[in-house]
């Protein structure tokens, strides 16, 4: 999964999403069941202080020790559950404790001199005799009926520490729960996006498969979201095929149709002296050089613009070897060929042919005794950023070989550097025009053996 590419940024979205959105959920619930159990452990001691007010209540003799509150934490010492019930003026009798208590006292969770009401609960967190940390809540109540009834303060003291116990507990089961559910979210996201965009991929090979040559046509059965791709996708490789054949068509009209005038008037001149004649036949004779090349130049463009035609390099390579050697056999020029069978030009074979006959010929004309060709796959292309698999085609000979300053005007259409050697010098220029029209490289250099080396960067198929 590439980081530029499509499955990564929706894996991305979604993995960000959630854990993102996770966390807050789980801070959500955690802060509802928080005050939950809170809200629940304050009923119960509110619950406590209700009993032990009516439990301990006697108009009569006053506040009197409660019997059974249903808490049995109550009668050990130290526990943490503690009740208390103190009058809040002096003089009103002595203050009643449980036995958990021992000889301690709990605060009051309201203030001197500050107004309290009758059945209204006050609250105070605080830390016990042990350091064990409290809540408390108190009742006011009055013993008695009238004005001046005494008043009394009902005190309960709970551990924080249960529903402490209670909250961190669940806190750990919520953000396993909640990790578990991120990663099994991520999971399925992940495979999701694989699974989604599996067509994209089947479409990927696909054109691959167009652009090697194995297939003609983009099929199977898509999404119906992908599926106006394929037609649209297969309509445009119809439409390139059928664009080229009409150039083929055309250009072979226009070389036929400019044939025969031209015929004519090489005709007329050559039966007629003048400096006229000689001066028509000439040009017409320029005329039919250019149109043979820029013809040549069109067919060459149609055919490189061909999806799906491919070549295999080494039975081309294999069959021009032959043939050059036979014609520099009284030369005894050898030929080495190193070409894996395996590596294939991604064009026709006629121009591959016409691209390596030229440089082998060239090469052959100026050796010594040797040339050598390799074809091997490229590190890159001509483009670093474009992609797709490369040709490297490296012609070597033992001649003199040509010097730097004048290795760019090879390739110029009718330069000839040596016009002792037979040629018409437009062999190189083909060579570059076709190099180019296949969006490929060509370069000379000198070979280790002195001679020239000549290197092809084409484009290749699987």
């Amino acid at each position: 999964m590439k980081l530029n590419s499509l499955a990564f940024r929706l894996f991305a979205t979604a993995a960000a999403w959630t854990l993102i959105a996770l966390p807050i959920v789980g801070l959500v619930i955690y802060s509802l069941i928080n005050a939950l159990i809170m809200d629940n452990f304050d009923r119960r001691l509110r619950l406590q202080a209700w009993v032990i007010q009516a439990e301990s209540v006697d108009a009569e003799l006053g506040p009197v020790r409660p019997g059974n509150v249903g808490e049995p934490l109550f009668e050990v010492e130290n526990s943490g559950w503690y009740w208390q019930i103190k009058p809040l003026k002096p003089g009103l009798g002595a203050s009643l404790a449980s036995a958990s208590l021992v000889d301690g006292e709990l605060p009051l969770p309201h203030q001197d001199g500050e107004s309290v009401r009758e059945g209204e609960a006050h609250w105070l967190n605080t830390t016990g005799s042990t350091g064990q940390p409290l809540r408390i809540v108190e009742l006011i109540g009055a013993v008695g009926e009238g004005a001046d009834a005494p008043r009394y303060s009902f005190t309960v003291a709970g551990p924080l520490e249960w529903p402490r116990a209670e909250i961190n507990s669940f806190a750990t089961v919520l953000a396993l729960a909640l990790a578990l559910t991120g990663i099994a979210l991520l999971v399925a996201t992940f495979l999701q996006v694989r699974v989604g965009l599996r067509p994209l991929a089947a479409i990927e090979r696909g054109l691959a498969d167009i652009r090697s040559g194995r297939r003609e046509r983009l099929d199977g059965e898509f999404p119906a979201e992908i599926a106006p791709l394929q037609v649209e996708l297969n309509a445009l490789i119809t439409s390139n095929q059928d664009i080229v054949d009409r150039a083929r068509t055309q250009v072979g009209n226009l070389a036929h149709a400019l044939k025969t005038p031209l015929a004519v008037l090489t005709n007329e001149a050559d039966q007629t002296r003048s400096p006229l004649a000689e001066k028509v036949s000439e040009q017409a004779e320029v005329m039919r050089s250019q149109i043979t090349h820029y013809l040549y130049r069109a067919r060459m463009a149609a055919r490189a613009n061909t999806i799906g035609q491919v070549t295999p390099v080494r039975e081309v390579a294999e069959g021009l070897k032959r043939a050059l050697e036979r014609i520099h056999q009284a030369r005894e020029i050898g030929f080495t060929l190193k070409c894996d069978p395996g590596l294939v030009f991604r064009g026709e074979r006629q121009d591959l042919e016409e691209l390596l006959g030229n440089l082998l010929d060239n090469a052959a004309k100026w050796a010594a005794t040797r040339v050598s060709m390799d074809v091997s796959e490229a590190d890159r292309g001509p483009e670093p950023d474009r992609p797709g698999k490369w040709l490297r085609i490296v012609i070597d000979d033992d001649g003199d070989g040509v010097p730097e300053d004048q290795r760019t005007d090879m390739v110029r259409r009718g330069k000839r550097l040596d016009e002792t050697k037979p040629g018409s010098g437009l062999g190189l220029s083909i060579v570059n025009d076709l190099v180019g029209a296949y969006r490929g490289h060509l370069a000379f250099g000198q070979s280790p053996s002195g001679g020239l080396r000549a290197e092809l960067i084409l484009p290749a198929a699987s």
